[in-house]
């Protein structure tokens, strides 16, 4: 397998939560993914392929959501399910990125489980809501209310990446449509709603670890602005992708590579 990629599973809170796991350095990294149409399953060695810089010094874990979530789950309540799954696997003073959904996951991880995290990677994420992500949100909760896969995907593509992007792979989404449905839309819906539930702004300067802000400016999705406010908050160090937007960890190119500089320093 490819650096040794393996799909695995915890026991947590009388359920399992997947995750995947690779490298053979010594430092732990945990990367938190965004919200998602279908989770982690599957994605073992794309995922491994997608993050194969990091392989070498680190030890690569990326969660998954649980598989049972109730009504009312929140992205605090994610990560005090990551929390639990590195205490399990005995993963502390880990380096976290959080990306998209998963950035607001992280940064609850970091402030209420410090001690799990000594650096933190803040990725096209935000730390409250804002008209943009609130309106987006609702209509995927739509579509997903109405078993519209097509329109999810439609709506998806456009406000995540670069018309660059959608014109060079414009082939493979008809394709897309055909081979994924949404198979669990009251899932999605749950876990699209608590992308609605961060709310860490006021407190992001208890974060005492160093951090990193990674955003889009042309972000469609939860705005270029939510990731400059943030660094502005933590008083951190930040870079913006001036033409790419939510797709930016992606797109491009030297995304992993600045984020392998600032866990290097």
């Amino acid at each position: 397998m490819f650096y040794n990629a393996k799909l695995k599973t915890l026991s947590i809170d009388n359920t399992t939560m997947d995750y995947v796991t690779f490298g053979r350095g010594e430092i732990p990294f945990v990367i938190i993914p965004g919200l998602s149409l279908r989770g982690i399953k599957g994605s073992t060695l794309p995922l491994a392929f997608m993050y194969r810089i990091f392989a070498k010094e680190y030890t690569v874990y990326i969660f998954d959501r649980k598989k049972d979530i109730p009504a009312g789950y929140t992205v605090r309540d994610i990560a005090r399910d990551v929390a639990e799954g590195m205490k399990l696997l005995s993963i502390s003073d880990a380096a976290v990125m959080g990306i998209s959904q998963g950035g607001m996951v992280a940064q609850y991880l970091a402030l209420e489980h410090p001690k799990l995290v000594n650096k933190l990677v803040l990725g096209v994420t935000l730390s409250r809501n804002n008209d943009t992500v609130e309106k987006v949100i609702a209509d995927w909760i739509g579509y997903a209310e109405n078993n519209d896969y097509e329109s999810i995907v439609k709506d998806l593509t456009v406000k995540m990446y670069s018309e660059a992007y959608v014109k060079k792979y414009k082939w493979l989404f008809p394709i897309l449509l055909k081979v994924q449905k949404l198979s669990e839309p009251e899932r999605f819906v749950i876990l699209a709603k608590a992308c609605l539930t961060c709310n860490t702004y006021n407190d992001l300067r208890e974060i005492k670890c160093p951090v990193l802000v990674l955003g889009g400016k042309k972000d469609m999705i939860v705005t270029g602005e939510a990731s400059e406010e943030m660094a502005e908050k933590l008083g951190c160090e930040i870079y913006m992708y001036e033409d790419l937007g939510h797709s930016a960890y992606e797109e491009a190119e030297d995304f992993n590579k600045r984020v392998y500089d600032f866990l290097d320093k």
